[in-house]
């Protein structure tokens, strides 16, 4: 086991390095962050010397060097717009993100395996006709066009939920949390259902296919045979081994609803990283854009190395030959 961590890790640090050059590699196309951080009486002299103190006219090398190394000893540069510490910027907006993204998450899993479960058990039955069809419409649906509807519909017209902000939130520890207030959750019922509602079709049709595969695979139908009851044999033999692949989606989906909040935060004005990064991206923000990117791929990289580790705990029959 230990091999197997050390063997992830060192990869991990390679596709973070991967990550950081093709980040800080393509935001040098952007655009040039002096024009957005001056106006138009600002003396090309001035803009110049501005130029240098940020160190743009260094050589790219040198520049993604410095990048990379700050980076390592947890220095993320300041913002060129703001002028605050990138570091302090991301964090005070990662609490709104990783609340909207395991909301969400929740509600993809506690709605998509059961549905997944009943779908399977019953293909032909009506309710799970309208179950597809209601998740094919809700999967050809963009995410912003989810987002406007249910704001018109449980915002404009009913007025029983906010559509845009976080509410009100608490801070503990140095979090802030919305989930200790009445309005934070108010609040959040409408972006999470956004987000999650791609994520639970994913889920449910992921739980539907592996569950209908396993039920038909022989070890089920002797344990049929050998009269065993049938709530036992659905949910501790037959999810128990569809849950392998879906523990693979789920870790992919929460790394995922982390990086794609980006167009549910624009639509409800969440205050959360990805509505930061379309900030920065308006002002050419480079260190905020290049910091961004860099926290998203941590997270696919820990929590598919969480993955990993999940295989061998969950099915014995992988050894870490088998996954590594």
């Amino acid at each position: 086991m230990a091999y197997f961590i050390g063997k992830r890790l060192i990869q991990s640090v390679f596709v973070m390095l991967a990550v950081a050059f093709l980040a800080f590699s393509l935001f040098r196309f952007v655009g040039d962050p002096i024009t957005q951080m001056t106006g138009v009486e600002t003396s090309v002299a001035d803009q110049e010397r501005l130029r240098e103190e940020l160190g743009l006219n260094d050589p790219f090398a040198l520049q993604f060097m410095r990048f990379t190394g700050d980076m390592l000893q947890g220095d993320f540069g300041f913002s060129y717009r703001t002028r605050q510490p990138v570091a302090e910027m991301i964090s005070s907006r990662m609490p709104a993100t990783l609340e909207l993204g395991v909301v969400a998450l929740l509600i993809s899993l506690v709605v998509g395996i059961p549905a997944g479960v009943y779908t399977a058990l019953r293909p032909r039955g009506a309710a799970t006709q309208a179950i597809l069809m209601v998740t094919l419409v809700g999967v050809s649906i963009p995410t912003f066009v989810i987002g406007i509807m249910l704001i018109f519909f449980f915002g404009v017209q009913l007025g029983w939920l906010p559509t845009f902000g976080r509410g009100g939130t608490v801070t503990i520890g140095g979090w802030e949390t919305s989930f200790l207030t009445v309005d934070g959750w108010r609040a959040l019922i409408l972006p999470a259902i956004t987000l999650g509602v791609y994520q639970l079709t994913l889920t449910m049709r992921l739980v539907r296919a592996e569950m209908m595969e396993v039920m038909r695979s022989d070890y089920i139908r002797f344990a049929t045979a050998r009269g065993v009851p049938m709530g036992r044999l659905y949910f501790r033999h037959a999810l128990a081994n569809t849950m392998v692949p879906v523990i693979t989606i789920i870790g992919l989906q929460f790394g995922g609803v982390i990086a794609f909040s980006i167009v549910t935060e624009s639509v409800f004005q969440w205050p959360g990283m990805g509505l930061l990064f379309l900030e920065s991206i308006r002002f050419v923000d480079i260190p905020v854009m290049g910091v961004y990117l860099v926290v998203i791929a941590f997270f696919f990289v820990l929590v598919n190395l969480i993955v990993d580790l999940l295989y061998v705990a969950i099915d014995p029959r992988l050894r870490i030959k088998d996954v590594s």
